[in-house]
């Protein structure tokens, strides 16, 4: 079995179980293709919708510098084979608040990161 088989049904299974009390659902959403009217400032593109699962996490106060990471941005782990469309910059994220646990929309700020072996990706959130 190659190893990104290997380590995504490793990273699955601690989702399902080590992790599944930190393990959230999230939904994104983003604009789909449409055509733009400038003069009634309107598009007709209708927003597209994914879903995926992951892990929510702060970032450790040494990686914070107020102007790339804030303070109150939010890492995002999901899995790469358990999210049904690619997070990009821009995209909207719902997903729970740290704190009161509460659904929240967040941005997608900088490009999403992925490890080598193509398992899962770092996301920063941004609330909005």
């Amino acid at each position: 079995m190659p190893i990104k088989s290997t380590m995504q049904s490793s990273f699955g299974r601690l989702f399902d179980k080590a992790f599944a009390e930190a393990v959230h659902d999230f939904t994104g959403t983003y604009p789909g293709e449409g055509v733009w009217d400038p003069v009634e400032e309107v598009t007709t593109a209708q927003p597209v919708a994914y879903t995926g699962r992951g892990v929510l996490t702060r970032y450790k106060s040494e990686q914070i510098d107020g102007l790339r990471i804030l303070a109150t941005d939010v890492k995002l782990i999901a899995l790469v084979n358990e999210v049904s469309d690619k997070p990009t910059p821009g995209h909207r994220i719902i997903a729970p608040d740290l704190i009161t646990g509460e659904l929240k929309e967040h941005l997608v700020i900088h490009p999403v990161t992925i490890d080598p072996v193509g398992v899962h990706y770092q996301i920063q959130l941004r609330a909005t």
